[in-house]
């Protein structure tokens, strides 16, 4: 739960002026920060009337020009229907007779900033100096302006309820007996100052986080203290960690939680045996990433009479090891999800479970739980049935060597690796015909050395191995959800309290978007018109991208179209893949929500009642925001680990293609890396060039020429920014 933060309106006794240390000078004030100023003291002291020479030396006008700039402001303010005049030089808030509302903040890098009503009603601009020094996702009270005709509705941030976030990570900066903290977080754009004794035994340059404790109202700078030193900067244990802080993500596991696993016995009673399905004599294998240490899912083959085959998949019992409710169950719920760094995973599970009692290794027994079907040769399913089971996998292969089996078709096994892969192409090619979107989202990979730093970054290959596996895991997801969700014509009961993972349809404004963006391209937007044949489209404009300079930003463009995927007990189906029933079975190694599944399966396989909705409900919200946090930062785990590899090539020229296009300038993918960066419009000094919104391009004003979205582009890398993880292109030509 986080912790509730008021920061209210103070009296006008109240009202301090921030005084820096002794060491640095006072800063020239610019109008901008006095007319914040002079709002802020005004809707703080709600009711006071103030005249021109006491808001003066509240706001700290002191030479005759500010205070001439004082007097302009008050009569703007008033003229703006901001302050009321109660007598001659006497003013008073005008604010206060306006109705509040509590929701969430949204900040922006322009300035003009947006709050969301928890209500329902319409967004309010919350410009910076009304914003109280509120930060992203806080939960606040604004309070409406008197709406001004032709202006949109705006307000003021009055009381910040609840912080979304209270500690930043950055490099400190010690100057004497004080420091500041300049911030990884791109949101805060302030600088955090540390007064003396808060930042005991950190050095200049080191990576802390700090928590902030106080945000004078006319200060600055907030004031926080280091509550951890990560290190120093630049070293790769140091960063890594710096980005699990800056999300609120663990970086190790409690002690006295391993310690428990530890004592977890790895003997397999005589009871299990008895209770459950044996399939030790059965062909079993696993088929992992080459650095992979937990293996969660396995499959089982056999040939049966008349051209049929059994197929099972095989699944950890994690739940046999962790009971609901216990020391680790809780820690697991916590965390939702592994997070998977370039250079590490931070597991959900103590290692001893996630590596060795609950991981399928080869030629150990071990409990699962099972999918097991009869297919023809066609991929049909003809039967399944979900068991517990005890399997003993016999060979582990990566993802490389099954592929060279079924490419080959040579090697241990070959019978029964090709079946399944024929199995799984048919299963495959039956899921697109249903509609199913085909995306090909590119991931990279790297090379690092001894230390961590990237020596090498290329694109990941996905083969056919690779679908193997997904097509078999997709069934028995699939499987599983139709089990517990689909309500047949006999039954007259709803159905029981069921965790799903569910894909709502995208929003129509952003199918719109993507119209505009695949037509400048040459695409048909009819291809995404109307309701049933859009998924459709949308996968036949992605394969007609293929191995055009503008693949990767279709792939992008898409992805970003589409709602995301999340866990929740309303089964709306999973509109990305298809299936109107769909959950997450497979993974409950580093996946809480496969781990609630498989205890909801034990529990109504033994006649258990239906699981409170509204409690289950909860733990689902939980596990996909969690999900999102982790997503977040895999993402700038790799993005560090980019600029780190183009630091070590500062002034080399490189092949990209415009990837964004902003106000600001274009963003551009490199080609062989997908490292991107920025190339300043200050830096493209031929000409004078303007951003056109509509058409996505920039434009020079005199000689016309164009840079548009998917333009090839030879761009040099300048200049790196490790902490921001921020890359600078100027034009090579």
């Amino acid at each position: 739960m986080k912790k509730k933060a008021s920061v209210k309106g103070k009296t006008k006794k109240n009202v301090r002026n921030t005084t820096l240390p002794k060491r640095q000078t006072r800063a020239r004030t610019t109008g901008r920060e006095f007319v914040d100023r002079v709002l802020s003291l005004f809707s703080q002291n709600k009711g006071a009337i103030l005249n021109y020479r006491q808001v003066s030396q509240n706001v700290g006008a002191r030479t005759t020009p500010e205070k001439q700039l004082v007097t302009r402001i008050l009569e703007t303010l008033m003229e703006e229907g901001l302050l009321r005049e109660i007598e001659k030089g006497r003013y008073t808030y005008n604010g206060s007779n306006q109705p509040s509302f509590i929701g969430s903040f949204e900040r922006r890098r322009s300035g003009f900033n947006i709050f969301i009503p928890e209500d329902g009603s319409a967004e309010v601009l919350i410009a910076e100096r009304n914003s109280l020094y509120a930060m992203q996702g806080d939960k606040v009270r604004v309070q409406l302006f008197a709406r001004r005709k032709g202006h949109t509705r705006e307000g003021e941030v009055v009381e910040i309820i609840e912080r979304k976030k209270e500690t930043f990570v950055g490099r400190l900066q010690v100057r004497g007996d004080f420091a500041f903290l300049l911030t990884d977080d791109r949101e805060l754009s302030n600088d955090i100052l540390l007064p003396q004794g808060t930042f005991e035994g950190a050095k200049n340059d080191d990576k802390v986080v700090v928590k902030i404790t106080e945000w004078p109202l006319m200060g600055k700078n907030p004031i926080g203290k280091m509550v951890r030193n990560l290190g120093p900067s630049g070293n790769n244990n140091t960063e890594m960690h710096a980005i699990l802080a800056e999300f609120d993500l663990p970086d190790s596991y409690p002690q006295e939680v391993e310690d428990f696993a530890q004592q977890i016995s790895p003997e397999i009673p005589q009871e299990e045996y008895k209770q459950r399905e044996d399939f030790r004599s059965v062909l079993t294998l696993t088929i992992d990433p080459d650095t992979a240490k937990d293996f969660d899912d396995a499959l089982s083959w056999r040939p049966l009479e008349e051209g049929r085959y059994e197929v099972g998949v095989h699944i950890a019992d994690v739940s046999y090891f962790v009971p609901q409710g216990g020391i680790i169950d809780k820690e697991a719920y916590s965390r939702a999800t592994s997070i998977y760094l370039v250079d590490r995973t931070i597991p959900m599970l103590p290692e001893c479970l996630c590596n060795d009692l609950c991981s399928l290794k080869p030629n150990e027994e071990r409990l699962a739980y099972s999918c097991i079907f009869v297919l023809d040769a066609e991929a049909k399913v003809l039967e399944s049935r979900i068991v517990r089971t005890i399997i003993e996998s016999n060979r582990r292969y990566t993802y490389e060597e099954a592929q060279r089996v079924i490419d080959t078709q040579e090697g241990d096994n070959v019978e029964a690796i090709l079946s399944l892969h024929h199995l799984a192409q048919q299963l495959r090619k039956k899921r697109f015909a249903a509609g199913a979107i085909n995306f090909q989202t590119q991931e990279v990979a790297f090379s690092l050395d001894e230390e961590g730093r990237p020596i090498d970054v290329v694109q990941k290959e996905h083969g056919t191995a690779n679908e193997l596996i997904e097509e078999f895991m997709l069934l028995a997801n699939r499987t599983v959800a139709e089990r517990f969700g689909r309500v047949t014509g006999g039954q007259k009961d709803k159905t029981k309290t069921f965790i799903y993972r569910v894909h709502d349809e995208p929003n129509a404004d952003k199918l719109l978007v993507m119209q505009d963006f695949i037509v400048r391209f040459g695409y048909n937007a009819k291809l995404l018109a109307g309701k049933t044949d859009v998924r459709k489209g949308i996968t036949k404009i992605i394969e007609q991208s293929i191995g055009r300079p503008e693949e990767s930003l279709i792939q992008m463009i898409t992805v970003r179209s589409m709602a995301k995927a999340e866990y929740g007990t309303d089964n709306i189906g999973h509109y990305g893949l298809a299936f109107p029933y769909y959950t997450h079975f497979t993974s409950p190694i580093r996946r809480y929500p496969d781990l609630m599944v498989h205890r909801m399966i034990t529990h109504y396989f033994s006649g258990g009642a239906s699981l409170p909705q509204e409690e289950y409900e909860g733990y689902a919200q939980h596990c996909s925001n969690q999900e999102q946090v982790a997503a977040k930062a895999e993402r700038e785990s790799i993005k560090y680990k980019q600029v780190e590899y183009m630091s070590a090539r500062l002034g080399k020229v490189f092949d990209g293609v415009v990837s964004h296009v902003t106000e600001r300038g274009l963003y551009v993918e490199l080609n062989h890396s997908h490292c991107e960066g920025l190339l300043s419009i200050r830096s493209l000094d031929d000409d004078y060039y303007e951003y056109d919104e509509k058409n996505f391009m920039l434009v020079g004003r005199r000689y016309g020429r164009r840079f548009t979205l998917g333009d090839p582009i030879r761009v040099r890398a300048v200049r790196t920014d490790l902490d921001r993880r921020q890359l600078t292109f100027e034009l090579a030509e």
